[in-house]
């Protein structure tokens, strides 16, 4: 069997950096996209990293449809399945997150099955791991899943968890659970690859364009794209992530810090440094549904033990602030900011 390894979701961020990777490795890499229109777009911008693009080709699938996807996998020996929903402004229907993460792996993991595939990647995100455990949790590893019953468990939270957990089941229902790896990563920060912003550089972008005199007390767990692509890579054939989960996190800062370390970085713009009052934020929340949905997090921060992508990659990764630097000379270079 070729090493042809099916990529969901190949015009995304991440999805970006994993075709990168995987081409760079010397893998056939067949991305799927919902729509055909981008691929000469992600063809020129892998093209302009670098990349051997004689070994990238398309397909078309949707998370939400049946169609294309035992076609899909036919002569692929992997499945990397990084597609899932994301939206900057929380929807008011849950729905429109949960039910798209849910089928999307259900369709994916079982067209896999079906096809034989050698070993199945998961993106989950940290997001199912460290919610609802309550005050007296002070760091969260592989084994913690967040409280679904939690009020503190986000729409995005709930379908990256429901979604996870989805694909255990039909891994183990199919006898199969050693062949599936998940990796989990937190907030990541890194280069831009062109110029879709996507949802992942919002968090730096908001600290570049000096519309915000202070910011909310929330921390976050944060890694470099470069890395989570390296470990999704190093998952499809590392004996070590066979049946495990992985946290990607390089390190915690909370926006102040992070403004803080950044701000020499970007030399003439008004990067925040000062915290705002909690109840200020919390009056902002009443009008900014995504504010709402965070606002129980003010002042706790989530920590999440992230030991064991270090030793699959065997080195350290990327540092926060390193990556945080990265996405905004990227904003910069693509005139998103």
């Amino acid at each position: 069997m070729s090493d042809r390894v099916l990529l969901t979701g190949v015009s995304g961020f991440l999805g970006g950096h994993v075709a990168l990777q995987l081409l760079n490795a010397g893998y056939t890499v067949r991305g799927s996209v919902r729509n055909l229109s981008k691929a000469d777009k992600v063809k020129a911008t892998l093209s302009r990293a670098g990349a051997d693009i004689s070994r990238l080709e398309f397909v078309t699938l949707d998370l939400l449809s049946d169609s294309g996807w035992d076609q899909a996998m036919t002569d692929c020996r992997f499945l990397l399945h990084t597609a899932s929903p994301f939206f900057v402004e929380t929807p008011k229907d849950p729905q429109e997150l949960i039910r798209p993460a849910v089928e999307g792996t259900e369709r994916a993991i079982n067209a896999a099955l079906k096809a034989g595939i050698e070993r199945i990647v998961l993106t989950s995100s940290t997001a199912a791991v460290q919610y609802g455990h309550g005050d007296d949790k002070l760091s969260m590893t592989e084994a913690d899943w967040t409280n679904l019953s939690s009020n503190h468990a986000t729409a995005y939270a709930r379908s990256k968890t429901l979604a996870e957990r989805r694909a255990w089941e039909l891994m183990q229902a199919a006898g199969r659970h050693d062949d599936l790896a998940v990796i989990n990563p937190s907030v990541i920060l890194g280069p831009l690859l062109d110029d879709d912003e996507g949802s992942s550089s919002v968090l730096i972008k908001r600290l570049l364009d000096g519309k915000l005199p202070a910011t909310p007390r929330f921390t976050f767990s944060i890694v470099d794209v470069r890395d989570v692509a390296a470990l999704h890579v190093d998952a499809l054939t590392n004996p070590a992530a066979a049946g495990q989960r992985c946290i990607a996190a390089a390190g915690m800062l909370s926006m102040s810090e992070l403004g803080q370390a950044i701000k020499p970085a970007f030399p003439g713009r008004r990067i925040p440094t000062r915290n705002l009052p909690d109840w200020l934020v919390r009056i902002v929340a009443l009008f900014d549904s995504d504010i709402a949905g965070a606002v129980n997090e003010l002042g706790k921060p989530q920590r999440v033990v992230g030991s064991r992508g270090p030793l699959r990659l065997g080195r350290a990764l990327i540092n926060p602030v390193d990556a945080a630097i990265a996405t905004g000379n990227s904003l910069i270079e693509h005139h998103l900011v």
